[in-house]
């Protein structure tokens, strides 16, 4: 059995809620916590790991003086999970918008996953994503990749303004100037890849705001971390709306009522849309889209 595990040490994890114990090998405690927390389905933020018989918090250190084989036991943070639940049990009952919003910000730093790369790893940011990208800074940088192009179309699109055939000519020269420059550059999709050095974000991925056109700061402090979650990473387009949804309440009996006018009320009714309806689930927008023929269609 010498070597079956190369360099990685063989243990039994399990749960603190759970007695099955799972076979693990890691060369570290960082993987271990990856791999184990996968395993277990739990939230990797304040994971730690110690031993099943004692409760001994085990360091990098102690882990490589183990025993293959040793049960160990990953914990949580418990005061994150009960918050975790805690806010999910207030955001059901809120109708209150902006509390909503506050409850749904809470939440998803609560459940970041930011410190997770692979597509292996943290499989729910990956859905409705293709399937040739395998990490999430690979995605990204496809992302910005996109959007660099959109900007040069849009100078490209500036050409169709242009009246005088002499102006025109050397505009589009430079136009084409630029596209190269742009393409040299790799279309600067490094931006938005935590890996690359000229980067906007930190190597964990939040993105600060860098403030409107004539401000030096933000002064609201805007932050977001595309790489916590799928819900932070998605930026919804009006082909991801859920259509059926808002037809039922807009136009058909499943909100409309018959009502004599004395009963009408013709004030605001302060109502809320079902957050989890407002847009079409992943795998709903994939099967429309394949459904699409004939079309290349952009993935973002």
């Amino acid at each position: 059995m010498f070597g079956l595990f190369g360099n990685n040490k063989p243990v039994k994890i399990r749960s603190r809620n759970e007695n099955k114990k799972y076979g693990v090998a890691a060369k570290d405690v960082k993987e271990l916590l990856k791999k184990g927390c996968k395993l277990l389905q739990l939230p990797s933020p304040g994971a730690h790991v110690c031993l099943y018989s004692d409760g001994t918090t085990v360091t990098e250190e102690f882990f490589q003086t183990l025993p293959d084989h040793t049960e160990l036991l990953l914990k949580t943070d418990r005061y994150a999970d009960g918050l975790i639940e805690a806010a999910k049990g207030l955001l059901s009952d809120e109708k209150s918008p902006q509390r909503r919003k506050i409850l749904t910000d809470l939440l998803l730093n609560l459940e970041d996953r930011s410190e997770l790369e692979s597509r292996e790893e943290h499989e729910e940011w990956f859905k409705g994503v293709d399937d040739r990208f395998k990490t999430k800074s690979a995605y990204m940088k496809f992302n910005c990749e996109g959007r660099m192009r959109g900007y040069m179309k849009e100078v490209h699109g500036a050409t169709k303004t242009i009246q005088k055939a002499k102006v025109r000519e050397e505009f589009l020269k430079t136009s084409k100037s630029l596209s190269e420059m742009l393409k040299t550059a790799k279309n600067n999709g490094c931006y938005f890849d935590r890996t690359e050095k000229e980067r906007l974000c930190t190597r964990e991925g939040w993105f600060t705001c860098q403030g409107s056109y004539e401000q030096k700061v933000c002064q609201s402090l805007h932050s977001i971390n595309p790489y916590g979650s799928r819900e932070s990473r998605i930026n919804h387009k009006s082909s991801d709306i859920n259509l059926n949804y808002f037809y039922g309440l807009l136009f058909t009996r499943e909100n409309l009522k018959l009502v004599h006018i004395v009963c009408h009320k013709k004030g605001a009714h302060n109502l809320l849309c079902d957050a989890k309806k407002i847009f079409r689930k992943a795998s709903d927008t994939n099967k429309a889209k394949q459904n699409v023929k004939g079309k290349k269609r952009r993935l973002v």
